[in-house]
Order: C-alpha cells, then structure tokens, then sequence
C-alpha cells in the first residue's frame, strides 16, 4: 500500500515559506522521505537556477493539478519528456540567446531531451496586477498567439511538455521589488505565471511551466536568503527545464501504475490557505489534511469555516512528524501528555 502526500503552497500570496525564490524545496525534500509519492507544483520546486532532483516527486502545474483533484485527471508518472521551447516575440534577441544558452546547457550537462523552439507570432504583452489583498496576478494581452505557438510545438516536434519563456515588464513598483527581494513581499511575477502555464494545461492537457524574461537587477548587498536564487543569473529557467523533463503525464483513464486523487492520503497546506480548487476538492476525499500556521500568507482563509477538518501543525517539522504517526496507523492522541480513558457509549 502506497502512501501519498499532495504539497501545496498557493503561489502569489506571500507565503512565508514557499512564497519566494524556491524556498520550499527544503519542505518538500524532508516530506518526499517518509513518503512514496509526494505531489506538489512549480511554485515549492522552482528555485530559478538551483533546483534539486527528487526522484519520488510529481512536479504537477496548477491547473492540472485542481483537475487531478476533482478526479478527473490521473498522473502519469515516471516520463522522460520531449520539452518544446515557446519564446514571446517581445523578448530581444540577446535575452533571448541567453536564455537558449540555457537550455544547450542543460542538454548538454543534465542531458536534458529539449526540442526545437518556437517564437510567438506577436509579442504576449504580460502585464502585473496586484490584488487589494496585496496578493499578484497578471494578464497576457495575446492568449491566442501563446495557444498557436503550443500547437505548433506539438504537432511539429512531438514535444509532450512546455516551457514558456515570455518577457515580463521591468518598471515594477520599486517598494513591491524592494521588499520582495528583502524577504518581506509578495512575488510580483508569480501569479501573472501561473495565468499563462494555466492556459497552455487546460488546451492541451500536457505539463507546462514558465520562465519570466526580465533585465538583469543591480547588485543589492542586503538581499535575503529567501529571495537570492532569482539574483545570480539572468535566466529563471534551469529549474522549469529540469522540472517539466521529468513531470507526470495527464490521462483521464486508469492505467496500471497511474495515480488518481483517491490515492491520496495527506495534504499539507498553509493554515490561512484553504480556499484552493484542489483542496477543496481533497477534502472530499478520505485524507487527512494538515494546516500549517507558521506559514502565514496574506489571505485569511483558515479551514474551520469551510468545514474543513484540519489538524493545525505550528511548522512543517511538526507536519512532517503528523505524517510518519498517520503513515504507521499510531493513534496521534498518544503523543499528548493526557490520554483520555475510552467510555462506554450511551
């Protein structure tokens, strides 16, 4: 009997761990030891040019993941993909070969299966907006060339994952990049990424991910630790490239070693978070669900009100320690001091 984690860190929201430059990669691989199957998304896997390859993680974009969730997509896992390159239009010629330095990199040093790329055929002209929440999403004012570029990727290379590198504005607000790349903001990119990985999933049912294209920052001294894998290069893609090589296949019927949502058996979700698609799907389901209140988001959208019952955690350790009790059947009320007598029912 397999036992199965879904990790989730909603992206955009200024989670304390998670929200910032592949920060949760350390959560997810202490959690991905006391299971087999751990499942989580770009925003706990990226870590711009760092990432780390963890060989019992489904690396599941969003979208694709709330389907997985309500069931109505399985995991494949265990791929070996052909990656496709799609490159915004508005992106200029000398961002974009250093971005396609990368990715020769990674074919020729991590041996990575990449195919050849595609240019859109008009600029995607992504813009960033920011919630009253303080929480960040964006638009792309031409979905319908991204959709093009991804359908001629498919079906002239064979490619059965994407990444998305499209170029992001440089003029954000300084207060917002400020406090982001001193560890206390809100990532102004990443909900204006998943906007355009989501697109991509729901057309094609393929994995996706994405990499923004910005000018390089001046030199900070006082970045924090958090926020530093997005400052020592010029290009966020290595992580996405080694991510989607390696992602699950979607398929909307049972195979012999296909995953499905009623295999899970935890989710792990910041406290003030649980409001997502895919947990409340989750919560349908026979798994236990552990809110973690140490990872404070801007959202207040805790899981009592919802009827959600959660067992609340202080911090990922005492999550991860929920989870070896739930995996071994201990009761976890024999880890408090006062255990309570059985009682004769009325």
């Amino acid at each position: 009997m397999t036992y199965n984690v879904v990790l989730i860190v909603p992206t955009g929201i200024g989670a304390a761990i998670g929200g910032y430059a592949g920060d949760a990669l350390p959560v997810a691989r202490a959690m991905s030891q006391i299971c087999d199957r751990l499942i989580t998304h770009p925003n706990v896997m990226n870590g711009a040019q760092l990432y780390w390859p963890i060989s019992n993680a489904l690396y599941v974009e969003g979208y694709g993941l709330d389907q997985f969730a309500k069931g109505k997509w399985g995991l494949q896992p265990d791929q070996q993909n052909r990656v496709g390159l799609i490159f915004d239009q508005g992106i200029e010629p000398e961002l974009r070969s250093r971005h396609l330095q990368v990715a020769d990199a990674t074919r020729a040093t991590l041996g990575l299966n990449l195919t050849d790329y595609v240019i859109t055929d008009q600029p995607l002209n992504v813009e960033l907006r920011t919630a009253d929440s303080g929480t960040s999403w964006g638009t792309i004012g031409n979905p319908d060339s991204l959709l093009r570029a991804a359908e001629n990727l498919i079906n002239e290379t064979q490619s059965n994952a994407i990444a998305v590198i499209s170029r992001f504005p440089d003029d954000v607000d300084a207060t917002v990049l400020t406090d982001y790349r001193h560890g206390s903001g809100v990532d102004p990119l990443s909900g204006a990424e998943a906007v355009i990985s989501h697109l991509i999933v729901r057309q094609f049912q393929i994995p996706a991910a994405h990499a923004p294209a910005l000018s390089p920052l001046p030199l900070d001294p006082e970045i924090s630790p958090r926020s530093a894998a997005e400052e020592i290069g010029y290009t966020f893609l290595p992580c996405v490239l080694v991510g989607l090589s390696r992602a699950p296949q979607f398929v909307q019927q049972p195979t012999l070693d296909s995953i499905w949502s009623k295999q899970v058996n935890a989710l792990v979700i910041p406290a003030t978070a649980a409001g997502g698609s895919a947990t409340l799907s989750l919560t349908q389901q026979n798994c236990l669900i552990i809110a973690v209140e140490e990872n404070h988001t801007l959202l207040q959208v805790a899981p009592e009100p919802l009827g959600i019952k959660a067992i609340r955690v202080n911090s990922y350790l005492e999550a991860i320690g929920v989870l070896v009790a739930h995996r071994s059947g201990i009761n976890l009320d024999c880890f408090r001091p006062n255990l309570s007598s059985l009682h004769p029912l009325s």
